[in-house]
């Protein structure tokens, strides 16, 4: 039975990422039993993955730990495009930041995006890597005066750009601007090699390994949630939120957006290049190959997390867009993706604070992760080998400029604050018997503010909506079947098992209370 008022038919009845479905799981074990090595990393994609991959190949004894299974969460919804073209970030950044750092940032992007294509090409690795020509285009005066700014900021740093009129495709365009030799690819076909090559090489992988905390110290220890520990000369949290904050204030320093992907099986050939939109609602197309056929995804209607219009239809809109610009044949994939976005919009690289040197996260890369997150790694990789870097400052989680930082500090927590207060004062109407099957709503049983879905085979799950990171009140995403919260981003299914973080534990089925978490041993807040 189709979701309730999700589709007519022509949108598939429920998510799932084509990266995933397109490649055979990898399995490894949970730990179990107490380890020690010279770096602990948590986080399986990306960035976890090829730190983990650089470093054994420096001879270093290295432990990966997983919460769920690799490759299951940002990095196996991404769009992968790989390329240092970010949307229009380069003029912001000179007026933020200035011009030597955002040079720095496109220097850094770029070095990750040769190193991809020379670690390719060394280990012949079959991955659909294709080199494309990155376009930013503008549909509106108001936008094309950004790309007129965004190209004006290219020729300050030296970038390979130029303006052009149109696109190949049914979109009118004020402006566009290209940044030449960028590239595309599988990201996990790519990623499941250098997994193949950490193992080879004596790597440690651990799954179904959950990690709540650390225990600080010359050589610190990672706690997980079923008991076991791992220990290490160096942390390296890279599980996209990080699971350990250690007074870094990373919930108040970043937020989450979310964006939607559609698999599209047009009529007509795809005539190269990967394309996003500098007008909202952003919109941005790639090709791809889908079991054997040519197709494109379709991109966009990015939003903070549990909070907007019902999450369909943000799918739907994917689908018009798709049907103004193309002559659709077929949709066979639909799927999500979320990412969290720092203050100034340089992602938080290194140590977790000044005084915990040996501790490092990776985090904020605001959909760019497939660059970023290599940036990380290599920066992982040097500070590992006591090298210096001209972009460690650059990324530096401890820095805190007073434009843009401070203001968006106060907006993105006033937000938090909001929804907060929101959530604690509703009054739920509905009850369980309103519910037909497939459908969710935030109730109310014996005064207490629930959340109850009716499967579609007529069971009702009920969780309490209190998230369990800071206490904020989850709202139902339709589009997923999810329970996600409008404060840091925080997503649980319907049963409330953590899908993403910073929550660690699941919805409650009883009343819940913030302090448990903030006062817990097992919690890394």
């Amino acid at each position: 039975m189709p979701d309730k008022g999700h589709t007519d038919g022509r949108l598939p009845e429920s998510t799932k990422s084509y990266w995933r479905d397109s490649v055979d799981e990898m399995d490894f074990p949970q730990l179990k039993e107490d380890l020690q090595v010279d770096v602990v990393i948590v986080g399986g994609g990306i960035t976890g993955i090829t730190t983990a991959y650089l470093l054994t190949n420096e001879g270093f004894k290295v432990a990966l730990l997983e919460a769920n299974k690799l490759l299951n969460g940002t990095t196996g919804h991404t769009t992968a495009k790989v390329t240092a073209q970010h949307g229009l970030i380069y003029d912001e950044f000179i007026r933020n930041i200035g011009k030597s750092k955002a040079r720095l940032y496109y220097e850094a992007n770029m070095k990750a995006l040769n190193f991809i294509k020379d670690t390719v090409k060394e280990e012949e690795i079959d991955c659909e890597l294709i080199q494309q020509d990155a376009y930013l285009y503008a549909t509106t005066e108001k936008y094309a005066n950004k790309l007129e700014n965004e190209t004006k900021a290219y020729e300050k740093l030296g970038i390979d750009g130029e303006m052009v009129d149109s696109i190949p495709f049914n979109i009118d365009i004020k402006k566009g601007l290209v940044m030449k030799n960028q590239a595309q690819f599988h990201p996990l076909k790519y990623l499941a090699h250098l997994v193949q090559e950490i193992v080879d090489k004596g790597g440690k992988i651990f799954e179904n390994t959950p990690c709540v905390n650390v225990k600080t110290g010359k050589h610190p220890k990672v706690l997980t949630r079923d008991g076991a520990s791992a220990t290490g000369n160096h942390v390296i949290a890279c599980s996209h939120f990080p699971f350990y904050e250690g007074m870094g204030l990373y919930s108040a320093r970043m937020h989450a957006d979310r964006s939607y992907i559609l698999a599209v099986k047009t009529k007509e050939d795809y005539p190269g290049g990967i394309y996003v939109s500098a007008d909202d609602p952003v919109r941005s197309l790639r090709s791809v190959r889908v079991n054997g056929e040519d197709m494109v995804l379709v991109v966009g209607e990015s939003h903070q997390t549990g909070q907007g219009m019902d999450t369909m239809e943000h799918y739907k809109a994917l689908e018009r867009f798709s049907r103004n610009v193309f002559d659709v044949d077929k949709i066979p994939y639909r799927w999500s993706a979320q990412d969290l976005v720092t203050q100034d919009k340089v992602p938080f690289i290194g140590p977790i604070t000044s005084d915990q040197p040996n501790i490092m996260i990776a985090t904020g890369f605001r959909k760019w992760g497939m660059t970023n997150g290599t940036v990380a790694a290599l920066l992982f990789q040097s500070s590992i080998l006591g090298k210096t870097n001209a972009y460690h400052k650059l990324f530096a989680p401890s820095r805190f400029s007073v434009n843009p930082s401070l203001k968006n500090f106060f907006v993105d927590n006033a937000d938090v604050v909001s929804h907060l207060i929101k959530g604690k004062l509703e009054i739920p109407n509905r009850t369980v018997e309103d519910l037909a099957n497939d459908e969710a709503a935030v109730i109310s049983i014996k005064g207490q503010r629930k959340g109850a879905y009716k499967d579609q085979g007529g069971t009702v799950h009920i969780v309490d909506t209190t998230c369990t990171h800071v206490g904020c009140e989850v709202e139902w995403n339709s589009g997923e079947r999810t329970w996600d919260c409008p404060c840091h981003g925080s997503r649980f299914t319907y049963t409330g098992e953590v899908i993403e973080g910073p929550a660690e534990k699941p919805l409650k089925r009883h009343d819940y209370q913030m302090l448990e978490n903030l006062t817990s041993e097992e919690s890394g807040y």
